[in-house]
């Protein structure tokens, strides 16, 4: 096996989205912080119900996926289609805008923890303009599979293998052959993970502290940090005194062209003018 070391370190930034939702954005802070296929990520998570209760009104998205990971709260996702879809805690929606999509995702709670992920996925030119839909899937649909430290990993896309027995996750057979992976590590508790040669990778912690790499050439991924991987086959991943928990996602690189304009991900400019035209014209989603 080649080990995967830590070739890049991306902290994230504070910043704000929707309506004035407060958030950290690691991947997708800019054009050079991103890897292919993955676009953006953001993490949110306050108490404060002033940082989250204005929310993401109705907005438009074309050419790449959305996948929300509701950690702790609950947001009501609707669509000009008329689907309604409750996110609790422990729950993902894994939407495709495909050629087009308008949503609102709204807190529907006045106080307490709002915690979770938002990553961007692109999507291949051909798949660009294919019909926009998505999965709800409830937290008790996603195995969560025991490590033999002591932690656990929620199997989201992809599978794990621990043991000798595969753990296959909800999300399964998509072009861009994803794996997302929620681990928890005890107090120095070591995770060693087989990752597909030739699929970008990287984590983001967001509890306590790792290192990444073998004993003796490891270093160190402070919270709130996403860890871009190197290239190899494999990744080990010690926490901290305190513990971790980290999401691991790992995906095939499209090697397209990548052109975007807010909610817009395609690949010419042309492209982008052809979707802000139909968005304005209200054919984005026709």
């Amino acid at each position: 096996m080649v080990m995967r070391k830590l070739h890049q370190v991306i902290p994230a930034m504070p910043t704000s989205d929707g309506a004035g939702v407060r958030l950290r954005r690691s991947l997708g802070q800019s054009q050079q912080a991103r890897l292919d296929p993955f676009l953006m990520l953001d993490e949110f998570s306050s108490e404060n119900a002033d940082d989250y209760l204005a929310g993401f009104p109705n907005h438009p998205h074309r050419g790449f996926e959305t996948v929300t990971y509701m950690l702790d709260g609950h947001m009501l996702h609707e669509d000009h289609m008329g689907n309604r879809g409750d996110l609790r805690s422990g729950d993902v929606q894994w939407m495709t805008a495909g050629r087009g999509i308008i949503h609102s995702e709204m807190p529907q709670q006045l106080q307490g923890r709002m915690r979770g992920f938002q990553l961007w996925l692109n999507l291949p030119a051909k798949e660009k303009m294919k019909p926009a839909g998505y999965r709800d899937i409830p937290a008790a649909s996603i195995p969560v599979v025991a490590l033999p430290g002591g932690g656990s990993v929620k199997v989201i896309a992809g599978t794990i293998t621990v043991n000798g027995r595969p753990t296959p996750g909800p999300m399964q057979g998509l072009s861009t052959e994803p794996l997302y992976f929620d681990v928890s590590l005890q107090a120095g508790e070591t995770f060693a993970q087989a990752l597909p040669a030739g699929h970008n990778a990287f984590l983001y912690v967001y509890e306590g502290d790792v290192a990444v790499g073998a004993a003796g050439d490891a270093r160190k991924l402070p919270r709130h940090s996403a860890g871009v991987l190197a290239e190899g086959d494999a990744v080990t991943i010690t926490a901290a005194e305190e513990g971790a928990r980290f999401i691991l996602l790992a995906g095939k690189p499209l090697l397209e062209p990548v052109v975007q304009y807010g909610p817009f991900v395609m690949n010419t400019r042309e492209e982008i003018e052809q979707a802000i035209r139909d968005y304005q014209s209200g054919r984005l989603t026709a």
